[in-house]
Order: structure tokens, then sequence, then C-alpha cells
């Protein structure tokens, strides 16, 4: 042991004696037992203090690190959905490396609200009298539902009781509230009537849940937001919009497929609305709702509001993105969510052309390297039909075969910034649309390195 930490003294400085000797003891522990069943004939300290400094190496890695995304899908849920902008980057650091207003109102010098550093700025993008934020959309849903409909009934269109990513259902979501779900109309057509004949003295509220990550068309119909509100409005109880993605902009106006935003629905008549932060809207993860001022508060004060509430960092990446939607003229250069997702399919061909070069040569002859037209997708529930044509490298083994694909596949995850593409009717397909330009070297860098 003495002459291992002798030798390992650049790894006692780097991680500390008590990490190295721990990592030395595992792997003469390790050692004695490959001897003993003569699993391993010959050792060396060399050898022994390899292993440990990989260890040591491998311990230290983080586990949660930067990929790149070739996928082609832009808001990917397992890949970290939206890209933060430089703002809110900017804004992470200035209050997490020093104290904050956090709960402190400068201007009284009292206890103040973690709300107000982004109320003002959500409520002048859309029209809300008043607006609080959680940490993710479910809990928005969960929270409105919560204080609102404790032990009430809920009418919900059958075409509406989704299920999003990691098995969350809407049904089960409700009965953790402690609300009641009805079900209404059947799973392709609704009608207003349905609605009308729910509702009796039990009733809390009328919810629309939107449809983010499929769509029912044909024999079809819903009841419009307008109508919804009108017949809540009659009966004196709220309407609330589960609005999923959320959306601030007119997409279309981009070149974009048409999604609604909650200026929209909120002139339609809604009384709260809710969507998450980190998808269309382009910031980190957290769930917003907006709307009347007397809800907000009365779901401010439920006690649930306290254990989801988001913590500094989440607040300051959130005004700092909002606030970049009051300059919409340079949104497309400061928002990374909507600059990857209004690429041109020519501006994503062109950057294929530049790395298909030297992609085709790192991988040498045993592999066909492509241009191929692909769409992408934007993903995490938003526009779930409509694409996005893009450009992929697509890369085929020469004799036809699959599993030095799936091999290659699995080699490019292992990667120091790993590359995750897709596979793809025998291909392995590298859609661009998410490769900044300024990230094509390190890219290069890496595949130059492989050894398929």
């Amino acid at each position: 042991m003495s002459a291992l930490l002798d030798e390992l003294t650049a790894e006692v400085l780097q991680w500390g004696h008590t990490a190295v000797t721990a990592a030395a003891r595992a792997e003469l522990s390790r050692v004695r037992t490959a001897l003993q069943s003569q699993k391993q004939a010959h050792v060396s300290p060399e050898s022994i203090a390899l292993s440990i400094r990989d260890q040591l190496t491998q311990t230290a890695t983080p586990s949660l690190i930067s990929v790149f995304n070739l996928t082609g899908v832009v808001l990917h849920s397992n890949l970290g959905r939206a890209q933060l902008a430089e703002a809110a980057l900017q804004a992470i650091t200035a209050v997490a490396s020093h104290a904050s207003n956090l709960e402190y109102d400068l201007e009284a010098g009292a206890r103040g609200d973690r709300d107000h550093h982004i109320e003002a700025v959500i409520c002048a993008l859309t029209g809300a009298q008043a607006a609080t934020v959680v940490n993710n959309n479910a809990a928005a849903v969960l929270l409105v539902l919560n204080t609102l409909a404790l032990g009430k009934k809920v009418p919900v269109s059958r075409g509406e009781l989704v299920e999003i990513g990691g098995s969350f259902r809407v049904p089960d979501i409700m009965n953790r509230s402690g609300s009641s779900l009805v079900e209404v109309g059947t799973t392709n057509r609704t009608h207003l009537k349905d609605y009308a004949e729910a509702i009796d003295d039990q009733t809390a509220l009328l919810m629309r849940v939107h449809t983010s990550n499929y769509r029912i068309e044909g024999f079809t119909n819903i009841v419009s937001e307008r109508a919804l509100a009108a017949l809540a409005k009659e009966h004196d109880i709220p309407f609330v919009v589960d609005m999923g993605c959320g959306n601030l902009i007119d997409l279309k106006a981009y070149g974009l497929p048409h999604e609604p935003t909650v200026q929209q629905t909120l002139s339609h008549g809604a009384d709260l609305a809710l969507f998450s932060a980190d998808k269309l809207l382009g910031g980190p993860q957290a769930g917003l709702i907006v709307g009347r001022s007397d809800l907000i508060q009365s779901i401010k004060r439920n006690p649930l509001k306290r254990a989801l509430r988001c913590d500094k960092m989440t607040l300051a990446a959130l005004e700092a993105t909002l606030r970049l939607y009051q300059n919409p003229e340079e949104l497309t250069k400061t928002l990374p969510t909507l600059r990857l997702l209004t690429r041109t399919q020519n501006d994503v061909r062109e950057q294929a052309l530049r790395l298909l070069g030297p992609v085709a040569e790192a991988l040498g002859k045993h592999y066909r390297v492509a241009i191929d037209d692909v769409n992408s997708q934007i993903g995490s529930g938003s526009l779930p039909v409509e694409v996005i044509p893009s450009a992929a490298l697509s890369i085929r083994c020469e004799n036809g075969a699959d599993a030095p694909l799936r091999s290659l596949f699995e080699q490019l995850r292992t990667l120091p910034r790993p590359v995750i593409g897709r596979l793809s009717n025998g291909a392995l397909l590298l859609d661009l649309r998410c490769l900044e330009p300024t990230d094509e070297d390190q890219f290069l860098e890496q595949i130059v390195e492989l050894s398929p």
C-alpha cells in the first residue's frame, strides 16, 4: 500500500488521500481474489496503479453530461429538452455564485415573494392578471386541481385523457390531487352538451387538456375554448386549460406549424392557463400558471406550493428567457430553441456537405456515408404530427451488414461527448439540425478518433 501511494502522489493531490487509499484497497482486494482463483496469472505495481487511476477517473466523471443530439428531435425529453439561452446561463451564474434577493423585497427591506421576479414579465407577455411558477407542468396541474377541486368533480373529455412520457397519465394526477375525474363524450367526439350534462353542484371547474403528443383525425369534434369558457361562466366555475408545451409567439410567422398561444387561450376566456417553460418556450424546466388574480392567490396559499416551488437558478433562467421575448425581432438569434427550429433545410445541407468528407474518411472503407433528406420533429409533446425538413449524414455498411452498424451506434454513445443518432431502415442517421456550427470542430475531432 505504501509503495502504491508513493506511485500515486499526483492522484492523492488531485482526489485526496482518503479516496485514493479506498481505491487502492479495492484494487488490491480484486487482484488477490483473481490470483487465488487463477483468473489472473501475473501482476505488477504498474498495472495495479493504472487500474487505480482508471477507477478514480471513472468515479470522478459526472453522470450528467453534455451530448450531441443528432436524433432529429429538437426538444428531446430524454436529452434535456430546451437548450438554455446565453442570457439564461449568465443569469444562473449571477445568482448561484452570490447571495440574492430571492425572497427579499429590496424596496421594503422585508421578506418578499419569489414569484415577484417573473410575474410582471409573464403578465406583460400573456395579458394575464397574475402568475405563479412551480417545478414543472405536471406540478402545475396537481396544484391547481388540489387547490380548486379538492373533493369535487372535474369533467374532462375522453379524447383528452392523455398519457405522456414516463407513464404520466392525466387520470392518475387528478386522483392524486384529490379531485374526481368525470369522463365526458367519446374518444373522437365530444360536444358542449356532454359537459353541460356532467355539471352539478359538486363540479369544481371545467378543464381542457391539450393533446400534446398525439392527434385524432377523421370523424371528430372538440368543443371550442370560447364555448367551454361561456359554459363555465354560466355555472360560475373556473375554466382551466392545460396547454402542455406552452407557446408565446405566432410560430407561423417564423415558417413553423401553428400552435395556439397562451395569449389566445386567455383571450378565449380561460380563467387559468398552465404550460411548460422547457418546451416551445425554450427555458428551464418549470410549470407556469397564469390567469385570474383571485385564483392565483388561492393557489399560492396552498401548502403544496412550497413543496413544488422553483429554486433561485430556475427562476433566474426563466426570467432571463422571458425577457428575450420582449425583443421578438432578435428571438431567432437569442433563443436556441427557435434558432434550431427555424434552420432551413439548405442551411443544414450545407453543414452536411462540410462534414461529409471528413466523416467518411474517419469511418473508413467499410462504411458508406451520404447525405439524406430527412424530417426533424419538434418533440416533447409539441406539434406531434408536423415535421421540419432537414438533412442527415446517413451511414451504411458497404456489405449491408447490420451488426457493425449497431456497434458503431453504440461506440458513438461512448465518446467523451456522446453522439446520439438514430437507426432507420438499415442506416445510422445523424440529423444535423441540432448541431450548432460552433460545435462542428469538437464533433469532428471525436469522429476522427474513432476506430470502427
